[in-house]
């Protein structure tokens, strides 16, 4: 058994930034402090980046609201968004929020049958869908939808501030969603509405993407997000003149809370162009000073950087010393006698790997999965610190953050501010604190399983907490395989280890009730093209024997398997944040799993 051990972060904090007592009032209140700063950055339909000032943005968001409100829109009600991100998004959102009603993301990858289930099971009275062929698919399911009254375009401003501004096609406002729609509310019933909203008033309905089953509706409050934001703005160290490059889903609570942050301090939020593959060659043209990502983008770039150095004679053991000259460097410990080399790596790696980004790029941030510390190692010593954080939809996105001043390589760092963590004797991580959400929609027994009677989120993940408070995730309680030995192995550890291979996109530990454990592994087409299979299947061996140092012998990989394709989004095997569904990966590869036993 474990001994419980508490952390509480307090005195390190400052004071947490003003901000609006509701998200109702946000873009009033922003546009109040940054009238004619840059809000939104996103590229026009010839391909030019323009941008959306904090009163354009207040203006559109007010426009859409009035038509909700003309739409018999009430307080409570829930609105759906089914979209990419894009600024649209950003409009919806905030007018939903304005009007007192409750955002229900939806993911433009979910099928049919997640749609249908978000929309019947959160009642929602209205959508809106990024174009034609999403509000056709809406219509579709209709039937199913006994609540959903409005299928809507996406809001863009109007007048357009200039020729092409916001390239997507859509309406002004939700009133112009019908021509037999009503005129747009008064701006003062808007006002009023926003005002009259509450801290504990639910403000998003957000279902969780789920690596098992049905996804279920986390409630999200005014006063939970806010939380949040007492919680974590100081540490992000952002102002006007900086600037977000936002390429993940707004449907996922991490991008939204960046969106959140980014606009209170007075920044600008940058949106991709809406191609995924395009995201690395966009950065350097975005020039962002803050960028949020899953580790997937950090570890290409390592990936492929490294891959170039290799291809020359000696070039990886060049490699590896000037990461470990840079990360000297990054430490304030390089000794007089290696100024040369640095300066040598830096011209020569170093810079060109800033540039990539954009040149700008201060603050970096992670999360949702575990990244390798040798790439974080490379981009440390590239002069860009990416900093790891922990948190689930149900404690609004944030549990625990590295930041500057307080950063420990390894672990996913120490509770923010307000924010109690609790080891329990079975290992599993438990938090406390406002940004906890108070339950599951509609979900009495989910509610009872996930919040005890004192409050504390059992968040379902293992971890451990250091003498210095810093938090280290260490696994998945579910994902626990016990073998036919009855020895108790944590699938993540060796995973990772394999995934470290450039040649490797995923990795996922079978062998539950068996004798021993197995991997079905997936390769990085880009760095297996012009490998034929035999060469592909003796480089992922070598990642395989490499990671089998790393562990216990009980979890050393006996047999693996190399799937002939990488899991998709769209395949079912990886949830829209690029989880993997484990369950769907080893259900959908039984047959494969069991001849590795043969």
């Amino acid at each position: 058994m474990t001994p419980q051990s508490e952390h509480r972060e307090s005195a390190e904090h400052q004071e947490p930034s003003s901000r609006p007592r509701t998200l109702a009032l946000f873009t009033e209140w922003a546009a109040r402090r940054h009238p004619d700063r840059p809000a939104l950055r996103f590229r026009a339909a010839d391909g030019a980046w323009v941008s959306v000032t904090y009163t354009e943005l207040r203006d559109t968001v007010r426009r859409t609201a009035r038509g909700l409100l003309a739409l018999d829109i009430r307080a409570g009600d829930r609105v759906a968004i089914l979209s990419e991100t894009r600024p649209a998004w950003t409009y919806a959102h905030f007018a939903c929020l304005a009007v007192g009603a409750v955002v229900v993301p939806v993911y433009p990858t979910a099928g049919d049958e997640e749609t249908t289930w978000v929309l019947s099971d959160s009642a929602a009275k209205a959508v809106f869908c990024e174009g034609p062929a999403e509000a056709a698919r809406v219509e579709e399911l209709r039937p199913k939808l006994p609540a959903l009254a409005h299928v809507l375009p996406m809001p863009m401003p109007m007048p357009m501030p200039m020729a092409g501004r916001d390239g997507p096609a859509g309406a002004a406002d939700a009133s112009a969603a019908s021509p037999a729609a009503p005129p747009a509310a008064p701006l003062d019933e808007l006002l009023a509405r926003a005002e009259a909203v509450r801290p504990e008033d639910d403000a998003e309905l957000v279902y969780t993407s789920g690596t098992t089953g049905l996804p279920k509706g986390c409630r999200l409050t005014h006063g939970n997000l806010g939380a949040v934001q007492d919680a974590t703005l100081h540490l992000i160290q952002g102002g006007p003149g900086d600037r977000t490059y936002l390429y993940l889903p707004l449907a996922h609570l991490l991008a939204q809370l960046i969106q959140f942050s980014t606009l209170l301090y007075g920044g600008e939020l940058c949106y991709f162009g809406g191609r995924i593959e395009d995201v690395v060659g966009e950065l350097a043209e975005a020039r962002p000073t803050h960028l949020p990502s899953v580790p997937r983008l950090f570890e290409k770039v390592y990936s492929v950087v490294r891959s170039l150095a290799e291809a020359e004679e000696g070039g990886g053991e060049r490699f590896d010393a000037a990461v470990a000259v840079g990360v000297l460097a990054a430490d304030d410990a390089l000794p007089p006698e290696r100024r040369a080399a640095y300066e040598a790596a830096d011209a020569s790696l170093f810079s060109l790997v800033r540039a990539a980004f954009g040149g700008r790029l201060r603050w970096a941030l992670t999360g949702g999965a575990p990244i390798d510390p040798a790439v974080l190692d490379f981009l440390r010593a590239c002069g860009i610190q990416v900093f790891e954080g922990y948190g689930m939809t149900e404690s609004a996105g944030v549990i625990s953050l590295n930041h500057p001043g307080a950063v420990r390589y390894g672990t996913v760092g120490r509770p923010v501010l307000g924010c109690e963590v609790r080891i329990a004797d079975d290992e599993e991580v438990l938090a406390r604190g406002p940004m906890v959400f108070p339950g599951y929609h509609a979900n009495a027994l989910g509610t009872a399983e996930a919040l005890d009677a004192e409050g504390w989120l059992h968040t379902g993940d293992l971890g451990a907490v250091d003498a210095d408070g810093y938090l280290t995730i260490t696994g998945r309680k579910k994902d626990l395989i016990i073998t036919s030995a009855g020895k108790n192995l944590t699938p993540s550890h060796v995973e990772l280890a394999i995934e470290r291979s450039r040649f490797v996109s995923h990795a996922v530990m079978a062998g539950d009730r068996r004798p021993y454990p197995v991997a079905l592994i997936t390769v990085e087409a880009e760095a297996a093209a012009g490998r034929d299979a035999a060469e592909v299947r003796e480089l992922v061996g070598r990642a395989v024997a490499e990671a089998n140092e790393q562990v216990s012998r009980p979890a050393r990989i006996r047999a693996f398997a190399v799937l002939p394709r990488d899991f998709t989004v769209e395949g079912g095997e990886l949830t829209p944040t690029l989880k993997v569904r484990r369950k769907v990966v080893l259900e959908r590869f039984a047959s494969e799993i069991a001849a590795l036993y043969d």
